[in-house]
């Protein structure tokens, strides 16, 4: 039986004796210093992201450093000062002591682990972290080093020298920290990977079965500890025998453990901590799988690779775990069916037929590249209806889908949505102005997922019952009779979700052709050299003013909006102000409507080259902003921003962009009102039809440039809310928050707005140089013209060459000009730059300075008072006289 009190006298002996000297808090105060190197990096200010991921992702290495150096004294020391003999004769069993000792540097690595929370408090001051993810952050770090410290004193037992116990210590601490390196496909080794196992902990997850396999660690190697302070009790005729025994005992013990761990893998136990408890099923999720008939069962069928690219290993845990938790709840009324897909399987014709489709992969493997197909998709089916989930990709949100299909095949009929036929071509087809056949939009087989989704001819009237929400892409390319049609639908009351953009840019920049101020393509119909019918003419020329007057609202379907505002720092130099972020943190607190439940809770959505919506004076109508941008936006008109080219338009690179300093809406919800004319009118009007691109689909759906954008979220709740079903907008608004580095932004911002005024000015001055240009090359046509002692033919002589001379002056002035305006960019770009990495510069001493002071004071504190003791006990006759 232990004795705690042996335990604790141990404990104390050893703890004690590694605060004795200086080393003890050198080494803390280094582990302290690398950590606030490794968490506070360049990338960490790149990312604008206000948590530790950097410090996650360095400190496995971190741990390399420290643990041996705790635990290299452990044994060593003992062995080479020779009180091991003296301590092992003490009354304390083996086991006694080897808790006291790992007790004591557990300790030591808690204390160093304390000093180093100072981290969160130097994030708190320049972010807004997640308390509950810097919580599992910090327990994960304290169960790994627990783990690996009972590791690094097996080494010190195996030599009585402290340096080769250091070096056998990080070698032993290497193998958990890097064999997942070994096998980067295999689910056994990811499962022995130290990184892998603490990958849930840095998200705000406590999974029991990352603290089983930290436990099994330690225990396994707490265990080796015990057999190498045992042998001493050997004879020299039992060394084989106990060898022997002792390897079975130890062979035994690691398959149970493996074993164990392989089988908590399987389970779903886990804690969320998150502030926005993301991890876990929500409230929602609980109420509908209660109500489903058990009548009507629902069936998940969940057709999953059972090993795939590392990118991938988090999306597929957590599918996994989600699902266990669904089959749990579900009882009778939801069961799930988990089939592993391997290649060229059964199980992969079944999925195909069932339209899984697979993602390809490619990955590297020993060296070599590889393509991997994985399966990571679900059917949802009840005895009346199916939903197919084809994959769950980065930027899928697996409950939300889960969910919403279940709910989806649950009921007996679905709404109707019908997509109005335009130049847009949303349902792909024949499609002369994009140039070919093209494929459905994304978007369509997003809303089959919920909806009944139909195809609507603008040339007939549209029916009023038929459809429960009507969606228009691009309505400025429809004809006027086709237009009419649109508006007497409008005008009945029927919601409409209009999405119309004056420079369209899908496809790849196809979409220009379609740009309302583009004539419509031509029908086709040309054969055998005959002459193409011409194409009917748009509507109001495309500026949709018999649906703006119905709507009040004021369009130019020529004008675009940008906006300076970037809060990736990344790539803030590559993204151009008409690729426009919407987000609060722009300056505009209602960049997102807090009163609609479209957008309130959305966090970021990217629209490309958008066009600005304006209520007009006289209107009774209420008009109800959704996205609006920030402060430092401006609009640009049609000649500004493009450029003829050949038969088509060019996007102007860099055009002289002047900052309004509006906040210019892009998409509001326009309702009638008791007081108004046209009763029941319910539309939300988006100006940008981009915004549903399959561009953006796909950055959302994989996170590309690690962004997560909620522009498909922003559109299912618009239709939603039009349909006047709200039950998913909560669930599909439910993320972690996008926490950034506040303070940095906010001193930062000056900088920004200086050097974009900075920069306008420069193409103003540009543009006054090459007008004053051109007016001298006119004021000398001008003079020869009007001298009227030349004739005719002298005066086109002069002329042509004054014209040659002047325009070849006038094409090195602009070259100058232009030479001079970019090094003038280049200049105020530099300027900016090194203004913000001084405040990165100085906010990264800051936190690299500010954490080891802790730890120095208390070491100085220490040895004052040891030094003053020590006098104290010295007797006054021993000590010098003056």
């Amino acid at each position: 039986m232990l004795r705690n009190n042996v335990v604790l006298a141990v404990f104390k002996r050893n703890v004690q004796s590694y605060f004795s000297g200086v080393l003890g808090y050198l080494f803390i105060v280094v582990f302290v210093v690398a950590g606030a190197f490794a968490a506070f990096n360049q990338q960490f200010f790149a990312n604008n992201q206000a948590n530790l991921d950097q410090l996650s992702l360095w400190y496995p290495l971190l741990l390399l450093f420290i643990i041996p150096a705790i635990t290299m004294g452990a044994w060593a020391d003992e062995k080479k000062m020779g009180t091991d003999e003296l301590l092992f004769t003490m009354p304390a069993s083996d086991l006694e002591i080897l808790l006291g000792k790992f007790l004591a540097v557990l300790a030591v690595y808690t204390i160093a682990l304390l000093f180093s929370v100072t981290h969160i408090f130097v994030l708190w001051s320049i972010g807004n972290p997640d308390l509950g993810v810097m919580f599992t952050t910090y327990f994960g770090y304290w169960l790994a080093g627990a783990s690996l410290l009972a590791a690094g004193m097996f080494a010190s037992a195996l030599t009585s020298s402290t340096t080769v116990a250091f070096v056998l210590g990080t070698v032993i601490c290497a193998v958990p920290v890097f064999i997942g390196q070994v096998a980067p496909s295999s689910n056994l080794i990811q499962g022995l990977s130290l990184v892998e196992q603490f990958q849930d902990f840095s998200a705000g997850v406590l999974p029991l079965g990352a603290i089983l396999y930290f436990i099994s660690l330690a225990v396994m190697m707490l265990y080796l500890n015990r057999i190498l302070i045992t042998r001493r009790h050997w004879s020299a005729q039992e060394q084989n025998s106990m060898g022997l025994q002792y390897l079975v005992r130890t062979v035994s013990l690691a398959v149970i453990l493996i074993s164990a761990n392989v089988i908590a893998s399987y389970g779903s136990s886990r804690i969320d901590v998150t502030s926005e408890k993301v991890y876990s099923l929500s409230q929602t999720t609980k109420d509908l799988i209660a109500k489903i008939d058990e009548k009507n069962p629902i069936t998940i069928e969940a057709f999953i690779s059972p090993e795939v690219s590392r990118e991938y290993v988090p999306i597929r845990k957590r599918l996994i775990g989600l699902l266990r938790e669904y089959n749990q709840l579900g009882g009778k009324r939801l069961q799930v069916r988990f089939v592993d897909v391997v290649p060229f399987s059964k199980e992969e014709e079944e999925a195909r037929l069932l339209n899984i489709s697979p993602e390809r992969v490619q990955t590297e493997r020993g060296g070599r590249a590889f393509v991997d197909t994985i399966f990571m998709g679900a059917v949802v089916k009840s005895g009346t209806d199916e939903v197919v989930i084809p994959f769950f990709n980065m930027g899928t949100p697996i409950e939300y889908e889960l969910t919403r299909s279940i709910r989806t095949v649950s009921k007996d009929e679905r709404l109707t949505v019908g997509i109005l036929n335009t130049d847009a071509s949303i349902f792909g087809g024949l499609n002369m102005g994009m140039g070919g056949n093209q494929p459905p939009w994304l978007i369509v087989s997003e809303l089959k997922k919920q909806y009944k989704v139909e195809q609507v001819s603008p040339d007939s009237p549209i029916s009023d019952s038929a459809y429960d929400v009507l969606i228009a892409v691009l309505p400025s390319s429809l004809t006027q009779p086709q237009l009419k049609n649109l508006v007497d639908y409008v005008k009945k009351g029927k919601p409409t979700l209009i999405c119309d953009d004056p420079l369209p840019v899908y496809g790849g920049g196809r979409g220009i052709q379609n740009a309302p101020r583009m004539p419509k393509p031509s029908p086709g119909g040309g054969m055998f050299g005959m002459r193409q019918p011409p194409p009917t003419p748009k509507a109001d020329e495309g500026r949709l003013t018999s649906l703006l007057n119905v709507l009040q609202i004021a369009w130019d379907n020529g004008e675009v909006v940008f906006d300076y505002f970037n809060p990736h720092p990344e790539f803030a130099e590559v993204v151009r102000p008409e690729l426009i972020f919407i987000s609060p943190k722009s300056g505009t607190r209602s960049a997102f409507s807090l009163n609609s439940n479209i957008t309130s809770g959305l966090q970021e959505i990217l629209t490309f080259f958008p066009g600005s919506i304006r209520p007009r004076k006289d209107r009774d109508l209420n008009f109800e902003p959704l996205l609006r941008t920030g402060p430092n936006s401006g609009l640009l008109a049609w000649g500004e921003i493009t450029s003829p080219f050949f038969n088509s338009i060019r996007i102007a690179q860099d055009p002289l962009r002047v900052i309004d300093e509006h906040a210019h809406v892009l998409a509001a919800h326009i309702t009638s009102t008791p007081k108004s004319k046209e009763k029941n009118i319910n539309v939300i009007f988006v100006a940008d039809a981009d915004l549903i691109s399959d561009e953006l689909f796909n950055i959302r759906e994989r996170q590309a440039f690690g962004l997560k954008i909620d522009n498909v979220t922003f559109l299912l709740n618009c239709v939603d809310q039009l349909a006047g079903d709200d039950s998913y907008i909560a669930l599909r608004k439910r993320r972690e928050k996008h926490r950034t580095l506040t303070l940095v932004e906010r001193e930062t911002s000056v900088f920004v707005k200086e050097r974009n005024e900075e920069r306008e000015k420069a193409t103003k001055d540009a543009e006054a140089k090459l007008a004053e240009a051109r007016d001298r090359l006119k004021s000398e046509r001008d003079k020869i013209e009007q001298d009227k002692s030349l004739d005719n033919r002298t005066k086109q002589i002069m002329l042509r060459m004054a014209e040659e001379n002047e325009s070849r002056r006038l094409e090195v002035d602009e070259a100058k000009i232009e030479r001079e305006k970019q090094q003038q960019v280049e200049k105020i770009k530099a300027q900016t730059e090194r203004q913000i990495r001084e405040i990165e510069d100085r906010i990264r001493w800051y936190a690299i300075l500010v954490p080891p002071f802790p730890a120095i004071l208390l070491g100085i504190c220490f040895l004052f008072f040891r030094m003053k003791n020590e006098n104290q006990n010295i007797s006054p006759d021993r000590r010098l006289k003056k």
